[in-house]
């Protein structure tokens, strides 16, 4: 259960570096770190997912 907790703090740091990067208007920088924030999101749920059964 660690391993998650500490898995799921790495990828909230990493969206939330992602999403400061990604505000300011660089054109199609901005669409990709858009795109890659919402991948991180979307791992950081399904880890959510598969440790709450713990």
């Amino acid at each position: 259960m660690e391993t998650g907790k500490a898995i799921a703090a790495a990828l909230l740091a990493s969206t939330l570096l992602i999403s400061l990067s990604a505000c300011q208007d660089q054109g199609p920088m901005e669409e990709a770190g858009e795109e890659i924030d919402d991948a991180v999101s979307d791992v950081g749920d399904a880890i959510d997912d598969a440790t709450d059964g713990d």
